[in-house]
């Protein structure tokens, strides 16, 4: 008699945790699927059943990591001044890629355009989602003009950029330096923007 296969939703998401913190703990040289099922306490077998392949279980990390970045940034309450809110965003985005490196490298760096991320993550505001509203209520509120996707694409790759280079220590020595060179890339993509 065959043994039942016990591939649940919760194993699923076990080893999608766990694949996320191999990731982050050892980079993509130590992400391996032997690893990833040894830590999460199944096999090889059962994490290839559930995700196909390597690429299928990196594919999960890439959804999941945008996941948790969304929770983050829709987690910001709402004020009254649509401008500030928006600039709340980049802090939130900031910190992200510089306390989970390999998974902001996964998730920005690979053209993921085409995958499908399913209806778990489909029903979850994704960050595109929240980036895109924020601009928006500055525009609709007079103080940003321009197309609220354009807009929204810039400061991405505005705090991507930043962001990997405070990672690399390229804008400088002290926090303040640092801190002074994000505001001030910020203030000018805003500025830009601005009517």
């Amino acid at each position: 008699m065959a043994r039942v296969k016990q591939r649940t939703p919760e194993l699923r998401d076990r080893v999608v945790d766990v694949a996320v913190s191999t990731l982050c703990e050892d980079g993509m040289s130590g992400f391996t699927t032997r690893r990833v099922a040894e830590r999460a306490g199944t096999s090889v077998p059962a994490v290839y059943e559930l995700f196909v392949d390597k690429d299928g279980l990196l594919k999960a990390v890439f959804f999941e990591g945008f996941r948790r970045l969304g929770g983050e940034l829709a987690a910001l309450p709402e004020t009254a001044d649509p401008l500030a809110d928006l600039r709340a965003l980049l802090p939130v985005f900031r910190r992200f890629c510089l306390d989970y490196p390999p998974l902001a490298r996964v998730m920005f760096g690979r053209p993921f355009q085409d995958l499908d991320a399913g209806p778990e993550l489909a029903a979850a505001p994704t960050v595109r989602e929240i980036l895109v509203g924020k601009v928006q209520r500055c525009i609709d509120a007079g103080m940003l003009a321009g197309d609220p996707v354009d807009v929204a694409h810039v400061l991405l790759a505005l705090a991507q950029g930043l962001a990997v280079q405070e990672a690399g220590r390229w804008l400088g020595t002290s926090a303040a330096s640092v801190n002074r060179r994000w505001d001030v890339g910020v203030q000018a993509v805003l500025d830009g923007f601005g009517r």
